[in-house]
């Protein structure tokens, strides 16, 4: 009479056979959470780099030293419900933690595993991070980051030299309230499919310049208040920007009030665009390039400029009443 032998993880010897097992259970969702610890690695000879790292994002977060709080967000959400997050074996295995104040975790180390496609929310209100690196980023499924970030008061750095927005349609809050951060190279990002950036950068108030010139803006449709209270901001290249489907515009550069340039000569402007409060607050603007801006007579001037200084407010309105004439 034969005996079976009883199967579980501690008795699979081959590597290979165990990431066949591991696979099966993610792509029929049975595995909510796979945790890598040093007791587990050590029984099974398996460490996270074995794992398919192409499915895999990895994220290197330093907590400020200065407030804690949460340094991630797991969602509950039907369409994330398959986060896989790995921790590095420096630190404590966590879920759903906070930081002490007595913590002096100096690194942590994620990867986050394929099955979600959304990264809503995933850093929301994290107040403790000073720094954000996206050391690899392989998939492409990812489709949503709004309000990614939103919240993350102390952000001082970001590390998007590995990032994948290929297929992202939804940026909308992404870095709003992002109040420490003084500069962010957006140079990698594909927007080709994104239709939502309101707010994006609303109430970074440390930014000083900001280059979107490499922005594809062709199906976004709503930039209400992009910039709003982007209070320290003095230079934004947005020469590329395309507003044709844009119906929303609200308030996009509310309390900019250090900008002293601007060039949305390439926008265009007409009866479905809201255009309420698009400039009021920047005090210091003193030049808008509107030479190619495409605009039509359906349009409330007086909604469209006001709030902006009233030597600059007349020059603007001239040429547009001028724009318009010749354009009929």
């Amino acid at each position: 009479m034969s005996t079976k032998t009883k199967c579980n993880l501690e008795n699979i010897k081959s590597i290979y056979i165990l990431k066949q097992i591991l696979d099966i259970l993610q792509e029929n969702k049975k595995l909510k959470l796979v945790k890598y610890n040093i007791k587990t690695q050590n029984r099974l000879n398996l460490s996270i780099q074995d794992y398919k790292e192409y499915r895999s994002i990895i994220i290197e977060i330093i907590p400020s030293i200065y407030k804690y709080g949460r340094f991630l967000n797991i969602n509950n959400k039907e369409e994330s419900l398959y986060y896989h997050i790995y921790f590095n074996d420096s630190q404590e295995e966590v879920k759903r933690s906070y930081l002490n104040k007595d913590d002096k975790v100096r690194k942590i180390k994620i990867k986050i595993d394929k099955q979600i496609i959304s990264l809503q929310k995933l850093f929301f209100d994290c107040k403790c991070i000073e720094s954000i690196f996206f050391k690899k980023f392989n998939r492409d499924n990812i489709n949503n980051m709004n309000i990614m970030f939103n919240g993350c008061s102390s952000l001082k750095e970001i590390n998007f030299s590995n990032f994948n927005t290929n297929n992202v349609t939804d940026m909308g809050g992404m870095f709003c309230d992002c109040s420490s951060l003084k500069e962010i190279n957006l140079y990698n990002f594909n927007t080709n499919n994104v239709t939502n950036m309101a707010a994006m950068f609303c109430g970074c108030s440390s930014l000083k310049e900001l280059n979107l010139s490499n922005f594809n803006t062709d199906n976004v449709t709503n930039i209400g208040a992009m910039f709003y209270d982007c209070s320290s901001l003095k230079e934004l290249n947005l020469s590329n920007f395309n507003t044709n489907k844009v119906k929303n515009m609200n308030n996009m550069f509310y309390k900019c009030s250090s900008l002293k340039k601007l060039n949305i000569s390439n926008f265009e402007i007409n009866g479905m665009n809201i255009i309420v409060n698009m400039f009021n607050g920047c005090i210091s603007l003193e030049e808008i390039n509107i030479s190619e801006i495409k605009i039509n007579n359906n349009i409330n001037v007086y909604h469209l400029l006001n709030g902006l200084p009233v030597e600059l407010e007349k020059k603007i309105k001239s040429q547009i009443e001028k724009k318009i004439k010749k354009q009929n």
